[in-house]
């Protein structure tokens, strides 16, 4: 039976547009803080509450997924933890400090510009805090050693204020053609779930397992699991709350084990109005000032013309059932060349970049030696080539210049590249 076949509150015109819309988002590698894969045949096993845990209704697997995407939370405030842990080789520092450097030198110089400062949430542990009053008025908070980076939407204005350099960026917020989610760093467990439950087909497993409390809130916990082996995605578990329908905690955990590769919940939440000073912002005397006009208007850097509808779309009525992807969208849009194979949790992208592969052995210098010691030297029908790996991500590149790139582990990518698709 199809997913959604038995529920009479859906019409099967409806059914046919949620399938197919979520069928076409992208199931290939995606940036790390925007988590694109298949999720779900819908298991109709109930919850059941583990001992200890809040005592809830029962509840089916396609309900809860009902329950999120009717959530139409409007105001909240509260504290979110974010932990990403990719496996990224440290290199003496080399990640952490071209994370903080790309901060501190955004286009047009501001310390404050949001496109480089949130780049930090794609690694480490950091806490958060946010508020939303409806699509008009949200703030987020970065909180640091001694300092804080807040970036606040009120209304046409957007402002990012770093407090250690003392430095302002100011937007306006206005219609513009959408560029996705994937021009800005996720936040919310809500911005993950949404990024997993995209797609509906038969290699995945969704069903409900138990109970728990999150940030203090009855939760029910939706699993999400690949049927196929060969994924590198072990699991994900996402706290739904039993009264709101709003995702309190997002974790991906890898098929290899181990610690979470994303866990992004809430410590503290209230669903009560925020107070309007919450989003008022006025530059402190003395700090640097970056327009958005000064820092490239019309480049990726414009950042203040999506970010008020974009970060607040989610708490406007119909919150994700308002805005589920259509026909044609993902990450893949507009990339020439770019194609896929298999399906599901196993779907590679691969292109041809034209060149001549990955520098390497004593025939690519220094830099080749550099280049072996960060990835695994591959061979096969295809030629030889070399991986390079994450606990999430895996990318082949051959010798010929061509890149496999999933959630997929080295040898799947290997079969994909001596199949010669």
């Amino acid at each position: 039976m199809a997913p959604y076949a038995s529920d009479d509150s859906t019409t099967a015109g409806q059914a046919d547009e949620q399938r197919s819309g979520r069928r076409t988002a992208a199931r290939y590698i995606v940036p790390v803080t925007v988590i694109g894969v298949a999720a779900a045949t819908i298991g109709l096993v109930p919850a059941l509450a583990d001992s200890g845990d809040p005592d809830l209704p029962k509840i089916t697997a396609r309900q809860l997924i009902e329950k999120i995407a009717k959530s139409d939370v409007e105001q909240l405030s509260g504290t979110v933890k974010i932990s990403t842990d990719l496996g990224l080789p440290n290199l003496g520092g080399l990640e952490s400090g071209l994370l903080s450097g790309a901060a501190g030198q955004g286009e047009g110089g501001s310390s404050a510009d949001p496109t480089a400062k949130l780049t930090e949430l794609a690694s480490g542990t950091h806490t958060l805090r946010v508020a939303a009053d409806g699509p008009d008025r949200q703030k987020l908070s970065l909180l640091e050693n001694a300092a804080e980076y807040s970036l606040i939407h009120n209304g046409k204005d957007v402002w990012g204020y770093d407090s250690k350099s003392n430095e302002v960026y100011h937007g306006t917020s206005a219609e513009s053609p959408e560029r996705g989610k994937d021009q800005r760093p996720p936040a919310l467990p809500k911005d993950f779930a949404e990024e997993a439950l995209k797609a509906v087909d038969d290699t995945t497993s969704v069903t409900v397992d138990g109970t728990a409390q999150v940030a203090g809130r009855d939760a029910y916990k939706l699993v999400i699991e690949p049927k196929q082996s060969g994924s590198t995605v072990g699991a994900i578990t996402v706290a739904v709350d039993a009264q709101t329908g709003m995702p309190l905690k997002f974790t991906l955990t890898p098929a290899s084990g181990g610690a979470a590769v994303v866990d992004a919940g809430f410590t503290k939440v209230s669903f009560a109005k925020p107070a309007a000073s919450t989003f008022d912002f006025t530059p402190p005397k003395g700090a640097k000032i970056t327009e958005e006009e000064d820092a490239g208007k019309g480049s990726e850097k414009d950042f203040g013309k999506d970010f008020g509808k974009d970060f607040g779309k989610g708490f406007g009525k119909g919150g994700a059932r308002e805005h589920a992807p259509k026909a044609g969208d993902g990450p893949a849009k507009g990339l020439d060349g770019m194609k896929t194979l298999g399906e599901g949790w196993n779907t590679i992208a691969t292109f041809d970049t034209g060149g001549e592969g990955v520098p390497s052995g004593k025939a690519g210098g220094d830099l080749g030696g550099f280049m072996d010691s960060l990835g695994d030297k591959v061979h096969g029908k295809f030629g030889s080539g070399t991986v390079f790996s994450t606990r999430l991500v895996n990318a082949l590149i051959t010798d010929d210049g061509k890149v496999y790139a999933g959630l997929v582990t080295k040898d799947a990518l290997v079969k994909a590249a001596d199949a010669g698709e």
